[in-house]
C-alpha cells in the first residue's frame, strides 16, 4: 500500500521540522491567558510533569517546533511581544500535532518577572535580541543585567541558557556581563541541530554572510538570589552603539 506524502513546509528552502498532519490531528497550542493571581504552574498547564524549555522572543516559532518535535519528552512555551508571528507559529505548531508546545503574545521579561516560579525551567533560550538602534530606544533592549537575574532565577540550578545574535556591539556586551551569572561558552560554528540556521532571523543572515556569534552557559549554582540582585544592580546596563548597517536585515527577518 502506497503511503501518503508528508506535507513538509519550506522557509527560504530551509525545512521546517516535523510534517502536517490531517486536520483531525490538529491540536491547540495558543496560551491565550495568563493567570490573574498567580504563576504558571508547568504541569498543570501541559498535563504531566516534564523539563520546560523556554524560547523568549521567539519570533515565528522555527527553533521551538523543532525542539518539541524532536523532544517530545520536554515541554515548551515560546512568547513574542508581536502578534503576527505567534500567529504563524501556533498555526505551524497546531497543524504538527504538538501537545508539548504553547505559545503567548506576551513580553520575555514580564513572562519571568511574573509567572515563572523561581528553580522550575530547564532551558531558556534567546535568539537574536532586537538591539533597537536610536538612543532614545536603547532602554527597551532585553538583555539587561536585571534580566539575566531573572534568567538565572527562573533556571534550576545547573539550567542551561543560550543565547544567539549577529550584532558584535550586542555580542561584545553579552560577553562582558552573561559570563558573571552563568558558566558561559563561546561556541565555534554552527548548531549541529540546524545548520542552516535555528532561526529564520539565522537563516537570513548566513546567506548575507554575517558573522553569527553563538553561546550557552549553565546558571552558576553558587550564585544565590540576593546575591544575584546586587551583582545586577551593580552592572551597566546594555548602551551599546548598534550597526545601522544591518537594520534592514531587521525588517526582512
Amino acid at each position: 500500500m502506497q503511503q501518503p506524502s508528508r506535507k513538509v513546509e519550506r522557509e527560504f528552502g530551509v525545512p521546517f521540522a516535523g510534517e502536517i498532519l490531517p486536520a483531525d490531528q490538529w491540536v491547540q497550542t495558543a496560551l491565550k491567558q495568563m493567570p490573574a493571581d498567580g504563576p504558571l504552574i508547568w504541569s498543570e498547564l501541559f498535563g504531566r510533569s516534564a523539563p520546560v524549555i523556554l524560547d523568549l522572543g521567539c519570533g515565528n516559532g522555527r527553533f521551538l517546533i523543532g525542539s518539541a518535535w524532536s523532544r517530545r519528552d520536554c515541554d515548551h512555551l515560546g512568547v513574542d511581544t508581536l502578534p503576527v508571528v505567534i500567529r504563524y507559529a501556533r498555526k505551524r505548531a497546531n497543524q504538527r500535532g504538538l501537545r508539548n508546545l504553547r505559545f503567548a503574545v506576551l513580553g520575555a521579561r514580564e513572562l519571568l518577572e511574573r509567572w515563572v516560579v523561581p528553580a522550575s525551567v530547564a532551558e531558556i533560550h534567546v535568539y537574536h535580541p532586537q538591539p533597537y538602534y536610536e538612543a532614545s530606544q536603547m532602554h527597551r533592549r532585553l538583555i539587561t543585567p536585571e534580566f539575566l537575574m531573572l534568567v538565572h532565577r527562573s533556571l534550576q540550578p545547573g539550567g542551561l541558557f543560550v543565547i544567539q545574535t549577529d550584532h558584535p556591539g550586542y555580542w561584545k556586551y553579552i560577553r562582558q556581563v552573561v559570563p558573571l551569572f552563568f558558566d558561559f561558552h563561546e561556541r565555534i560554528g554552527r548548531w549541529p541541530d540546524a545548520p542552516k540556521g535555528r532561526t529564520r532571523r539565522e537563516i537570513v543572515a548566513l546567506r548575507r554572510g554575517l558573522p553569527i556569534f553563538r553561546g550557552h552557559g549553565t546558571a552558576k549554582r553558587d550564585l544565590g538570589v540576593e546575591e544575584a540582585q546586587r551583582l545586577a544592580e551593580s552592572l551597566p546596563p546594555p548602551t551599546f552603539d548598534a550597526d545601522r548597517r544591518i537594520r534592514d536585515l531587521d525588517r526582512l527577518a
